[in-house]
Parts: C-alpha cells; structure tokens; sequence
C-alpha cells in the first residue's frame, strides 16, 4: 500500500477501480489495456492489481461492431437502436485464465449455448426450419454468423421464417429452399440444386415431422408419417453424404424422441418386420406410427455414424424435450389439448 500511495494510485474504493487520469479500452479481438492520459501511455497491465484482462466471450445478443470513418471501433446496439464506443463486454472481464467448461441442463437456451462462437464459417441445413424447434434453432444459428438453409416444404412459410431472422439481424445470412419429404423426387431435386450452389455443408439437421396424422400414402406409395419423419431424411443424407465428407469435420443431428421407446419392429419371432414400418389402413395407428419412425431415426443415427465417422463426419440423434409446445400436433384436437394443458410444465422452443 505505500508503494501504491507514493505513486498516488492509493485513493479509489476497489482494487479494480481505475486512479484518475486512466480510462480502460478494448483491442478488436477483446484484449483490455490501459490508456494514461497524464503521461499519454498505455500498458497491458492494470495500473492497481499488475494484472491482464479480456472481454469474456462475444458481445451480448444484439450488439455487432462496426469502424467509423477515422478507423475507431464503436459497437451497435440493434435492439436499443444506439451505438457507443464503450465495448459492452468491457462490464464482464475476466482474468486472463483458463476458463472451466460450462454444463448445461434442460433449462439452457440455444443462444447461451452458441454465446461466444464465431460460426461465420459454417454452412447449416436445417429441415422443417420454419416453425417450432427448426425455427429457433436455425435463428441462433444465424445470429451467430452461419450461413443457413431453411429447408421446408412451403415457400410462403419459409419465406416469412427468413423474413423475421433478418428483421432481428439485417446481416444474417439466411435462404430458404423447397424440400418436401413426401416425395423422393423432391428430395432428389432439393439435393441437386443444393449442390449447384457449390457450398460445402457442416451441419445436416434432420427436424422436420409430422405426428398423430390420418393414414394416407404419399407419391410414392409409402404411409405418409414414416416417409416424412425417417425415410425422407435417410434418401436426404445419402444424396448429400459426398457433400458431407467433402465438408469434414461435419455433423448430421437426427431429432428423434423418447416415444421411440413404446415401440419395437420385431415381429412374434423376434425378426425385424418391415411390414410395419409403412403398414395398410386397417393396421395403421397414428402414435404407433410415430413412434417406429423414431426408432428408425436413431437406429438410422448410429449405423450412419458408424460408417462415417472415419471419413469425419459424426452422427448424433437427440430427445428434445417431452410435450413442448410446438405445431407437430395440429393434426388432432385431442393432442392439442394435450399439450395446451402441458405447457405450462414444458420447455418452450426458445
């Protein structure tokens, strides 16, 4: 203390309060040094505790950096519709340790999860993006620079899901593509003009599905819940599996759910019965019809990763939560009941 009182640094409150005539400012890539107005000189360490500091992380959800005429940098806030040449992150900074991993539960949103990663190199593909789960999770992935395909079957729904991402981020990089799981044909055309835009593609997630839906067959002469939910998907990674490999390190995340437990494919002798998987009208149930496609999901998920995984491309399936408040259940009232009186009790999307 009485070196600090003889260099005249002992009369602030904290130890991390700055002496007069210091202000504390920001590198572009978040490192905090110290600028002395008095004897015009800047230094790394703090004035007080010899210590050196950085931003933590990104900046907060709705701030971007810019540079003014002079070469200055100076932060946006897009939410509050005003800008300052105070870093925000500067109220967060932390010792220039080593950070321990953070966990995450149930209860973490998507963009806490995605908080302090630069994906502005990446290419997401994400199906049914435009409601529900695909739509916050094609969001977080566009606010955090990834370029994003929204992959749905209809355009005016599409459209209005891009729409409303670039109204939160006018930079987001974000397109939607038609993609109708229940016709091969369409994913063979999605798959092709997908190709012709010669991206590469790191993440693939398989999120679109329907559920509790009358029994009909699609064009391709398959019950149209197990085509949408899995077979559609499958056809899907194997027309881009070139791509994938060629795009290594990459990810294909299959959403699958926790009813794939109330379920089996065997038949009475334990073999598997493929009659099953897309059964007649008299033999056909809605939740049953669900939950096998589900078992295919995960099923489909491991064997995919087992074979792709040396070429560098993983394959993960996922429960997302039970009940959540998402349009899968329009097709019957009685779920929709269901799950309005739930909701309460469930995650919500974000």
């Amino acid at each position: 203390m009485a070196a600090l009182k003889y260099a005249g640094l002992d009369d602030t409150d904290s130890e991390d309060e700055l002496p007069p005539g210091w202000e504390e400012r920001t590198t572009k890539d978040g490192w905090v040094y110290y600028a002395n107005h008095e004897e015009m000189k800047t230094q790394w360490e703090h004035p007080k505790t010899g210590k050196k500091r950085r931003c933590a992380g990104a900046l907060p959800y709705g701030w971007e950096q810019e540079t003014d005429d002079k070469g200055q940098i100076f932060y946006v806030d897009h939410i509050n519709k005003r800008t300052t040449y105070f870093d925000p992150r500067q109220a967060f900074t932390v010792e220039d340790v080593q950070q321990k991993p953070k966990r995450y539960d149930g209860n973490t949103a998507a963009l806490e999860i995605l908080q302090g990663r630069d994906l502005s190199d990446k290419v997401v593909m994400i199906t049914g993006a435009n409601t529900g789960i695909g739509f916050e999770t094609a969001k977080s992935f566009a606010l955090h620079g990834a370029h994003v395909i929204l992959a749905c079957r209809n355009k005016t729904r599409a459209s209005e899901a891009v729409r409303l991402i670039l109204k939160e981020w006018h930079k987001a990089r974000v397109e939607d593509m038609v993609l109708d799981l229940a016709s091969l044909r369409s994913v063979r055309d999605f798959a092709e003009a997908f190709k012709a835009k010669n991206l590469p593609l790191h993440i693939l997630i398989c999120n679109a599905a329907v559920c509790a839906q009358p029994w009909k067959l699609t064009e391709d002469g398959l019950e149209s819940t197990f085509q949408i939910c899995h077979l559609g998907h499958f056809y899907l990674v194997q027309c881009l599996q070139d791509v994938l490999r060629r795009s290594a390190p990459a990810r294909v995340v299959v959403v699958s759910s926790e009813s794939h437990r109330f379920t089996d494919l065997g038949d009475s002798c334990g073999k598997v019965d493929l009659s099953l998987l897309s059964p007649s009208k008299d033999k056909y149930w809605s939740m049953l019809a669900y939950n096998r496609a589900k078992l295919c999901n995960i099923l489909f998920s491991n064997e995919l990763h087992r074979r792709m995984s040396p070429y560098g491309v993983t394959s993960n399936a996922l429960h997302p939560g039970n009940m959540m408040y998402t349009s899968i259940h329009r097709s019957w009232w009685l779920m929709t009941l269901l799950f309005t009186l739930a909701r309460p009790f469930t995650k919500s999307m974000v």
